[in-house]
């Protein structure tokens, strides 16, 4: 190995999304304006559900949870994003590298999780209305919270230690606006097959499975509303899992997309859009599909504010 193959890499330079310098400041006020939009629409859900005690039920703790972890997977690339804009070198510590694939990985596969668990709820909720509360007890919404949680943990460690095994040469140019794994795999000097088969089997069961379990779910709630067929009971159900469905159709829609989908053209610019999607629109939007399309969150953000001016009236 040649002298500037052995250079210890400390620090990636992120080449960020292909804008042109004219349009710098305009897209950095577009991405801080979504950033902000993104963490006050996802902490109003969380404290609504917190304070608000009609609230406090299995389907709304994990959206709970589920706006916690889009908050968070939108702040693991964004902020930094923000943050190299305005900098001549837009680069990241080989530790600050690290530390990005692992919450990335945890957050992303958290939602993915709490995704088939939300599901389960309402096939549940509609399919067994008489026996839910029995169903879904506090222990089992604790255990499949739990879950998700470990499992994740388990995940996105693996992965960080594999890639922190890896030697990088003296090329630390990342064609991408964050720590993107496949990027980082294409840099290292080293022996990559571990990896690369770790992350085929494992993305087959993180991704692929909690998809299909999804798809099981609704697929019964469709059996369920055919056997007795209502305007009453399609209205229902359409209410119940619309805002579930409209946020499965955006996270795994851009994810298959992104992975299942391959082009051979311009494959970096559409990498880098498609990462734009799943990682800064659609924790953006999920706060605004699930407000705008429940009449309980609605219902809840009234009395917030109902109780608010009370107290300022007093």
């Amino acid at each position: 190995m040649s002298g500037e193959n052995q250079t210890v890499i400390s620090e990636f330079i992120l080449l960020g999304l292909p804008i042109d310098p004219e349009q710098q400041t305009l897209f950095y006020a577009l991405f801080l304006a979504m950033y902000v939009t993104t963490v006050l629409g996802n902490l109003i859900i969380i404290v609504l559900i917190q304070l608000d005690s009609h609230l406090h039920t299995p389907m709304y703790l994990f959206l709970s949870n589920l706006s916690f972890s889009d908050l968070c997977f939108s702040s693991v690339t964004l902020p930094k994003f923000l943050q190299n804009m305005q900098r001549q070198v837009p680069s990241i510590p080989y530790a600050g590298c690290l530390a990005q694939i692992y919450f990335f990985l945890f957050f992303g596969d958290l939602e993915n999780f709490l995704l088939v668990a939300m599901a389960y709820d309402r096939y549940v909720a509609i399919c067994f209305p008489l026996h839910y509360t029995t169903i879904m007890s506090p222990d089992l919404f604790f255990t499949l919270v739990a879950l998700s949680w470990v499992l994740t943990t388990f995940h996105a460690m693996l992965h960080t230690l594999l890639m922190a095994r890896l030697h990088f040469c003296a090329y630390n140019v990342i064609p991408h606006f964050f720590c993107d794994m496949s990027a980082l795999l294409k840099l290292a000097c080293s022996d990559t097959q571990a990896n690369e088969l770790v992350i085929f089997i494992t993305g087959g069961l993180i991704l692929i499975i909690p998809f299909l379990l999804i798809i099981m779910s609704y697929v019964r709630i469709v059996a369920f509303i055919l056997k007795v067929p209502s305007a009453r009971g399609i209205c229902k159900a359409f209410s119940t899992c619309g805002s579930h469905l409209s946020v499965v159709s955006l996270f795994y829609g851009t994810v298959i997309g992104l992975y299942l989908c391959p082009s051979a053209n311009n494959s970096i610019i559409k990498n880098t859009v498609m990462a734009v999607m799943y990682t800064v629109v659609t924790p953006m939007l999920n706060p605004f599909i699930y407000s705008l399309r429940n009449r309980d969150m609605k219902a809840a953000l009234r009395r917030f504010f109902y109780k608010r001016k009370s107290l300022s009236f007093l």
